[in-house]
């Protein structure tokens, strides 16, 4: 039995090894002095300074700030509407709706980019609208952020006993006052859960924001991609420590607030 369980720690180890070893060379070599080659050549913090000074590296950071918390706060606003109306009331087609509302998680990112330019080409055709740049960007993401905030949102729904907003009714609460003081209080949590894994989502994404980027709406990500295929530069691996760092940050919050939620 212990011989059995060696042997799956250890394949437990060389699977963690193999999923962090190339994020752990980009954090340690981002710390590297020698701008060429793979020699360790001394412990250095110029890359990150280098970083500083890059007016795109800051263009970019700030297009992925925008980006990344106006399509949060919308899909934060969506994505808990639609996750309070799929758990608290039942209609006709909701059951349908659920299987929809996962639907664009499991839908391949490329997918998602492609049918965006083309909603967007349509929609430029007819109205005028959505030229490529940050506010079709913003739509883009949007798009996928919602179902994951519905999702989280939902789920910290179900762990809430709806006796407590009857209670509420039965003391002469109207509907909007009980949504105001007892619901939306106690699922608080998950909807700054929802928030924080939508903003890492934004942070982190790439073909989205590729596909539907125009002039001047550069982000990270998209920075990241066209300086590589160049070479790998020590600012780029500074850069892409900085967002791994953000990204474990936001997920460390939204793991925390998930400890939070009741059991059912």
């Amino acid at each position: 039995m212990n011989a059995r369980h060696s042997i799956l720690r250890a394949v437990a180890v060389l699977l963690f090894a193999f999923v962090y070893a190339p994020i752990a060379v980009v954090v340690v070599w981002s710390f590297n002095a020698a701008r060429f080659g793979m020699a360790w050549e001394g412990f250095t913090l110029d890359w990150y300074a280098a970083l500083l000074r890059n007016a795109d590296a800051k263009a970019a950071l700030w297009n992925t700030l925008c980006l990344a918390l106006a399509s949060t706060g919308i899909a934060t606003a969506l994505g808990t509407g639609l996750g309070y109306v799929l758990r608290r009331h039942v209609f006709r087609g909701r059951g349908i709706l659920l299987r929809f509302l996962q639907l664009p998680v499991f839908v391949p990112d490329i997918v998602l980019a492609v049918g965006l330019v083309l909603l967007f080409k349509f929609t430029r055709g007819w109205l005028g609208l959505f030229e490529l740049g940050l506010p079709a960007m913003i739509a883009g993401h949007v798009a996928f952020q919602i179902p994951f905030v519905a999702m989280v949102v939902r789920a910290r729904l179900g762990g809430l006993e709806p006796t407590l907003e009857e209670a509420a009714h039965d003391l002469g609460a109207d509907a909007s006052a009980v949504f105001r003081y007892v619901t939306l209080p106690l699922m608080w949590p998950g909807v700054m859960a929802g928030a924080l894994l939508a903003f890492t989502l934004s942070l982190d994404d790439f073909v989205v924001s590729y596909f539907t980027s125009g002039p001047g709406s550069t982000t990270l990500p998209v920075l990241i991609y066209t300086s590589v295929k160049r070479g790998v530069s020590p600012e780029m691996n500074a850069l892409s420590t900085l967002l791994v760092t953000a990204s474990i940050a936001a997920t460390l919050v939204v793991m925390r607030l998930g400890r939070n939620q009741p059991a059912r």
